[in-house]
């Protein structure tokens, strides 16, 4: 008997929802990084103002690409301490807050980035 209540599962409700909210957040990360390497694909075709410009987006797009699994494992890594469910809801809860506003900031580096380098690309030469 307390073999059973030592036991900790998490309810299929719950497993769902986290797995859709995970899986909403990293396609609309896809989609960010797919955006941004599209426009540093057709922008690096420029010239050497424009490479640097797409260098460094792609260097923004790979660290956050690393941040984002780092802290999905460290995620993970936190349900599997998690005593009830009561816990992994507020872990959960806390993690797709954080994620959201860290792909909102990713996202609006990545759009300065990509801006600036434009702009660059389009300054004249001298």
């Amino acid at each position: 008997m307390s073999e059973v209540r030592d036991r900790f599962e998490i309810p299929k409700e719950m497993r769902s929802m986290a797995e859709a909210s995970f899986e909403q957040a990293r396609q609309a990360f896809e989609k960010f990084v797919a955006s941004a390497q599209a426009a540093a694909g057709s922008i690096e075709e420029r010239n050497a103002t424009v490479r640097a410009g797409a260098k460094e987006i792609s260097g923004k797009a790979i660290a956050n690409a690393e941040r984002n699994v780092q802290t999905s494992l460290d995620h993970a890594q936190s349900l599997l301490k998690a005593k009830d469910v009561a816990e992994v809801t507020r872990l959960h809860s806390e993690y797709v807050q954080g994620l959201m506003r860290s792909l909102a900031e990713q996202a609006s580096e990545m759009g300065q980035a990509v801006t600036k380098a434009a702009l660059d690309a389009a300054k004249p030469k001298t």
